[in-house]
């Protein structure tokens, strides 16, 4: 597999959009993953989540980038604009269906035993729309940056054709049978059917 020495390629998006999912078929594939294992694998993410406490402070210290070049790493989006201009970053950004996101949110809280009615399902959704426009606006303005946008239940539709639009956007040569074997249809539980319209 060739990996880009200088590039560091970041996993993206809201939360539980997807993006433990894409760390783990990068991984499969045999891309080097910067992780610290700290946060374990659980119900609400069965093959793990690839966190790295330290990109918790990245506003604060981003030091630590230097070992994410040629390697993967999960920064959440609102992390994003922290980005130091220095680097390179191929970023795949996932997006997902924002009643599927919401749920699937509410879900994790239930099991943790957390209130799930401090701010309601629409005030919710317009607030991370409105942080989706700002920070893919962003995005597109900054030179050192590529970004493919990746749909998560299309990945689960079509795991091959999505490995392969990855690996070709990495410039790499993943393992693109292997990482099509970890989109697991069975995770997909919170699932939106859009209403009939008559």
């Amino acid at each position: 597999m060739k990996v880009d020495p200088d590039i560091i390629t970041v996993v993206s998006g809201l939360p539980r959009s997807g993006t433990s999912m894409m760390m783990s078929m990068l991984a499969a594939g045999g891309m080097p993953v910067l992780t610290d294992s700290l946060r374990a694998a659980d119900e609400d993410n069965p093959k793990g989540y690839f966190e790295l406490e330290r990109v918790k402070q990245l506003a604060k210290d981003s030091s630590w980038l230097a070992e994410a070049r040629g390697k993967v790493v999960k920064i959440v989006s609102p992390l994003l604009k922290h980005l130091p201009a220095e680097y390179r970053y191929r970023i795949i950004f996932m997006h997902r269906n924002m009643e599927e996101i919401l749920a699937s949110q509410k879900q994790m809280l239930i099991r943790r035993g957390e209130p799930t009615d401090t701010v309601s399902d629409q005030k919710m959704a317009e607030m991370f729309r409105k942080h989706l426009f700002d920070v893919e606006s962003w995005l597109g303005k900054q030179p050192n940056i590529k970004v493919c946008y990746v749909d998560y239940s299309r990945v689960l539709e079509g795991p091959l054709r999505y490995a392969d639009i990855v690996d070709r956007f990495l410039g790499s040569e993943l393992d693109t049978s292997k990482m099509a074997k970890v989109a697991d249809q069975a995770l997909h539980r919170q699932r939106f059917t859009p209403p009939i319209q008559y």
